[in-house]
């Protein structure tokens, strides 16, 4: 089964994704988190995904992170947690609150959540307290690049990690300087950093990261 799918955006929605790649349309179903990370209509995106097949019908669901579909399948673990749960569940509420009302056990705040009654949420703190994926192996706390930006500019991360470099270092490097670059005023001349095409940026960044971490 594959991976994931690269294409181009044609379609947002709440929890649901129209990804063209080729001439064949995706219908692909998403928590609105994950999509909120995703670039504009007519952009490109990479989405990681899981194919639900059933005798009724087979159901494509995405992710905009390797992080959120390992979240997805935590969640799945819970008895009484099916994927479109699952889903709903992502679409209210962040992995970081979500993984912080688990450490602390907070029933209160997990039973807030829409998609989960007492029960489930009971089940939910039994099973995942302390045990969530959280992202690559990284420890609890460790500072890492958002959602949108790991997704955005995965190819120029893999490469730096590739390269040796640690890839919590990366990250973190990676998304300052698309902060600082998206922010800084152009030299005369030179064309805004938020105004180059994707390919641009990414060799801009992949320069100015190799200096960074060197």
């Amino acid at each position: 089964m594959f991976n994931s799918l690269s294409g181009t955006i044609t379609g947002k929605y709440p929890q649901k994704l129209f990804l063209d790649t080729h001439g064949i349309e995706w219908d692909i179903t998403m928590p609105d988190t994950s999509l909120d990370s995703l670039p504009p209509l007519g952009e490109q995106a990479r989405v990681f995904t899981y194919m639900q097949h059933t005798d009724a019908a087979m159901t494509l669901f995405g992710f905009a992170s390797e992080r959120d579909r390992a979240l997805f399948f935590d969640l799945l673990k819970v008895d009484g947690v099916g994927p479109k749960s699952a889903v709903k569940i992502m679409s209210s509420i962040a992995l970081s609150q979500l993984v912080a009302a688990l450490d602390e056990g907070n029933l209160a705040a997990l039973e807030k959540v829409p998609g989960l009654g007492k029960k489930t949420a009971q089940k939910m703190l039994l099973q995942l307290k302390g045990k969530l994926t959280i992202d690559d192996e990284s420890p609890r706390g460790a500072k890492t690049a958002p959602a949108g930006v790991s997704s955005e500019y995965a190819d120029v991360i893999s490469a730096l990690s590739d390269m040796g470099y640690d890839k919590r270092d990366v990250e973190s490097v990676i998304s300052r300087l698309v902060e600082e670059l998206s922010a800084a005023e152009p030299k005369p001349g030179e064309k805004a950093f938020k105004d180059m095409v994707p390919s641009a940026k990414e060799e801009v960044l992949f320069r100015r990261a190799i200096v960074e971490l060197a």
